[in-house]
């Protein structure tokens, strides 16, 4: 019997894989806020928000429903194991993606009454729904881009609503209120969604009468973008086939794996999500194919007739689930296919930040063995499966044609078997006005058919593999920063890569692009870029070049013109130039040059800074000029405001510098390493002066009695540098341990919430692994305890168990900092 054997030392479970192959894990005894399950790219990233598989959706990260449904028969008697019968929405009151709307507005505050259905609002213009800035967000039809909105919208109900489930679908950026008929229907606090939907109370639905209502909504755009859009949604009532739920025992998440087991009847059912990404293969890790594994033994020791059930619906190949598809299977002699995709197929149309891709095809597939597929009503499909008389219809148009398939094992005592989930993207990337293809199609000689098939063939031996890889990894890191910080690095590893899309540009180099995931959509932004790189240059300094590559070509072809680094390339997926509203010139430049470095330690070569020389030095003199006392400008850490005098973005220009004097002395170049060497070790004295607050150093120069962390100085340390005294990294790590809350370092003195990617920077800082130590178990318990069940948040509190924003970001890449320490040692 395969089953789960707990091991006394080094928490390690060993158990027999589907290919009979003995295999160890390291237990990540870690619960996750969210779980990873099908890891191909920013569009196509499923996630399980609940800690059991079965009692809510598997998810898109953006929190959008991507219904994908599991059940197993044993015996006649069926067990739902993963998703549920999802609950099926109708348009009660649209939004400006579903239907036209009006609504009055105003800018400046109104008196308190203005949620009442009797206040004059005869002053108020009078502008089309959604409100929002226009140039980046697609829905928006009236411009808005001041701090607050006020809307008032009357609304007609053309049905009684006793009894039913109401809720309101509500997109905004930042926080929103909404009330209905003088009613507080909900607040979001300070939060940024894009369709979400939430559903009422019974004392707000009860103040819904048929015809004439009022919805009002206030909104506050502290910074950037802005967005406000509502409607009403009310529940259809269907049929359910799948209440009786397996019991799930188990579940931890590795590296490339998350392992389920569940008790179902008189069987155990043990179930495997996989996501071979390996970044010393490129074609395999742009490949988009994820499995599913799932192993069934008998618990009594007793053969038992079993029949697995997966159901997926169209909304994997849709943005929105009112967007009309076509959905069909077909089969060969190795497989089965079931595929689905939009009917329009408007390829790259769209871009920004919560959406979802409506172009290209989603596929779930099967060897083509004892097994039956179907497409039609999710209703029609559950009960076929349930009463053993699925059809076999091969084609279905519209959203409601959900795909399912039956897998009949037989009588067994145990058996395996698997799916594989796949997404053909076709265009992946729009890279200044010309579509790339992925990269696993990059000379256009690969189909989604042949990418499964080599997927099915190559499935044992990347089983084996990934759960080798899993192992290393727990084992690599725990040496580096202990047992808890593995725990976070095996959790960042899919999410990091898979913020991420491959491809090869015009020019023939590689292009690691990043989605600026929960944030503003933009392609290839560099502070992201700077915090995700330590896992790329761990495993693998081609990605990291590609993270670079394609910033320096926006310079050197000209296309921009400015005397330092570019924010960004564009809104993912159109990387046509920058589109954010603001530059950043001493960040991004000191993140470019920093990196750079830190390629050319790795390569103990010059080559690849000496092949973009010129436009290293043109940012290099930027930062001469302007990055000692910085003026006030953008930066990665403004969430509490902008400020000028900042002194950790000091520390980076300083570094970057650093970084040019180092691979200008590992190019030959030593009159110019001599020459910015000196500069920079100059500046940096100068820093310590001007920084100096007696046993810390300030937030910013100009304000005594301040802090903040100091985490651009790990590059000092992993360069090996030398550029600043030893005692202040050490002074400063010391200082923080005196300002750590429950779950945390603060950002600086401002506010209570951090950045946990930058706690681990600044924990790199420390000389001891203790001390390390110390930084990181409280970000592993707010992980842990967190309510705020979405993927992992990168800002959050540190005094309660909730983030402030942000979530899925390719910026938790950046735990692998202390591992890249011990590979540059």
């Amino acid at each position: 019997m395969r089953l789960l054997i707990p091991m006394l030392i080094l928490s390690t479970n060993i158990f027999f894989s589907c290919t009979g192959t003995k295999k160890s894990i390291i237990e990540n005894e870690l619960r996750a806020p969210a779980y990873p399950l099908i890891s191909v790219d920013p569009y196509t990233s499923a996630w399980s928000f609940t800690d059991n598989l079965y009692d809510g959706s598997v998810k898109h990260w953006t929190g959008k429903d991507f219904p994908l449904i599991g059940a197993i028969k044993v015996d006649g008697e069926v067990y739902r194991f993963m998703g549920i019968e999802e609950v099926e929405l109708s348009p009660l009151v649209p939004t400006s993606e579903q239907g036209e709307w009006l609504g009055k507005y105003t800018e400046k505050e109104p008196p308190a009454n203005w949620i009442s259905e009797n206040f004059d609002d005869s002053g108020w213009k009078t502008a089309k729904g959604a409100f929002g800035t226009t140039h980046n967000e697609p829905t928006a039809k009236s411009h808005w881009e001041s701090e607050h909105i006020w809307v008032r919208r009357e609304i007609n109900i053309d049905q009684d609503l006793t009894g039913k489930n109401v809720y309101i679908e509500h997109s905004h950026d930042d926080g929103a209120v909404f009330y209905i008929n003088g009613k507080l229907a909900y607040n979001t606090g300070n939060t940024v969604n894009k369709n979400a939907h939430t559903k009422l109370s019974d004392d707000v639905v009860k103040a819904l009468r048929p015809g004439k209502n009022l919805i009002t909504a206030y909104c506050h755009n502290p910074v950037a973008n802005g967005l406000l859009d509502f409607g009403l949604l009310v529940e259809n009532n269907i049929k359910k086939d799948l209440e009786q739920t397996a019991v799930q025992t188990s579940v931890q998440v590795q590296a490339t794996q998350t392992y389920y087991t569940f008790t179902a009847g008189n069987v155990v059912l043990k179930l495997t999500f996989t996501a071979p990404l390996f970044m010393d293969n490129l074609d395999l890790l742009s490949r988009p194919v994820n499995y599913i594994t799932y192993e069934v033994v008998s618990n009594d020791g007793k053969e038992h007739d079993v029949e697995m059930y997966f159901e997926a619906s169209p909304r994997w190949a849709l943005d929105q689930p009112y967007e009309q598809s076509v959905s069909k299977t077909f089969a060969d002699n190795e497989l089965l296919y079931l595929t689905t995709g939009s009917q329009e197929q408007n390829i790259l149309r769209k871009k920004g930040d919560d959406l979802r891709i409506n172009w290209g095809y989603f596929y779930m597939v099967a060897d083509n063995k004892n097994v039956k597929a179907d497409i039609g009503k999710s209703t029609e499909l559950r009960s076929g499966f349930v009463n053993g008389n699925l059809s076999n219809r091969n084609e279905g148009i519209n959203e409601s044609s959900k795909m399912a398939m039956v897998q009949s094992l037989g009588k067994t005592k145990e058996t395996t078997g698997k799916i594989m989930i796949a997404y053909d993207d076709i265009y992946s990337i729009q890279y200044f006005g010309e579509n790339l293809r992925p990269y696993w199609n990059r000379d256009n000689n690969e189909t989604i058919e042949s990418q499964l098939k080599k997927a099915n063939k190559e499935y044992e031996e990347l089983m084996v593999a990934s759960a080798k890889f899993d192992k290393k990894l727990m084992q690599t890191a725990t040496k580096a920063g202990g047992k808890k910080y593995a725990e976070l690095c095996a959790l960042a590893y899919r999410q990091a890569i898979t913020a991420h899309k491959l491809v090869q540009s015009p020019q023939g180099e590689l292009m690691w692009l990043s989605k600026e995931n929960n944030s503003n959509g933009s392609i290839g932004t560099v502070d992201v870029t700077y915090p995700s790189a330590p896992m790329f240059l761990y495993y693998n300094p081609e990605l990291a070049k590609g993270l670079l590559n394609f910033i320096f070509y926006y310079s050197e072809s000209g296309k921009w013109t400015k005397p330092f680094a570019a924010h960004d390339i564009g809104t993912y997926p159109l990387a046509n130039g920058q589109t954010y509203g603001g530059d950043m010139p001493v960040e991004e430049s000191g993140n470019m040059l920093i990196l750079t470095a830190a390629i050319t330690k790795l390569e103990g070569n010059a080559t690849y800074a000496e092949k973009h020389w010129d436009v290293l030095t043109t940012w290099t003199d930027y930062l001469v000029e302007k990055g000692l006392d910085p003026e006030n400008q953008l930066c990665t850490d403004d969430f509490a405001g902008h400020f000028a005098h900042n002194t950790n973005l000091s520390v980076k220009a300083i570094l970057g510098v650093a970084s040019y004097g180092y691979m200008a002395k590992i190019a030959g170049k030593k009159d110019i390493a001599d020459k910015y060497t000196a500069e920079a070790r100059r500046m940096a004295q100068e820093w310590v002066k001007m920084a100096n607050d007696g046993d810390h150093y300030r937030l910013t120069f100009d304000q005594p009695g301040t802090w903040s962390q100091k985490y651009n100085l790990v590059w000092d340390k992993l360069l090996d540098f030398g550029i600043f005294p030893d005692e202040v990294a050490q002074n400063e790590i010391q200082y923080y341990l005196t300002k750590q809350n429950k779950y945390g370092l603060p950002l600086d003195n401002r506010e209570t919430y951090t950045k946990t990617d930058w706690i681990i920077w600044t924990a790199t800082l420390a000389d001891d692994k203790a001390t390390f130590e110390k930084f990181i178990d409280p970000v592993h318990l707010f992980m842990h305890e967190t309510e705020d069940r979405i993927p992992m948040s990168d800002w959050v509190f540190t005094d309660k168990p909730y983030h402030r924003g942000f979530r899925a970001r390719s910026v938790v890449g950046g735990y692998f900092i202390k591992m890249l320490e011990e590979k540059f040692k």
